[in-house]
């Protein structure tokens, strides 16, 4: 099966915003870092765009062939500040398959698959 990546869209809340770094890092190390040691099928790496982008301060891309623990990283973290508080704001979520028009023409020119 081919892996999905998902891209996570965040804004930074002021709340986020008004900690110190040190608190931020804390936060990162104690809550963040657990949930995806927590989730070993799925790959995530975090960017920082606010240089870049008004409405989008930071993304992160996901990629996984499991989407249920995909789903369970997503609970932990509505469970936790990044939500609640909320420390961020989800600004969209865009799930794709690389190349996925492909296994399409492959299928239409083989309809037994």
């Amino acid at each position: 099966m081919k892996p999905y990546t998902i891209l996570i869209l965040l804004s930074a809340t002021s709340k986020w915003l008004t900690l110190s770094r040190h608190e931020r890092a804390q936060f990162y190390e104690k809550t963040i870092l657990p949930v995806f040691r927590n989730t070993p099928s799925l790959s995530v790496k975090f960017y920082d765009s606010e240089y870049f982008n008004a409405t989008i301060s930071d993304f992160l891309i996901v990629s996984t062939t499991d989407l249920d623990e995909y789903k369970r990283m997503i609970e932990v973290l509505r469970d936790s500040a990044v939500y609640s508080v909320p420390y961020f704001t989800v600004k969209d979520i865009v799930v794709g398959q690389e190349n996925l028009f492909q296994d399409f023409d492959q299928q239409l020119n083989n309809p037994a698959l």
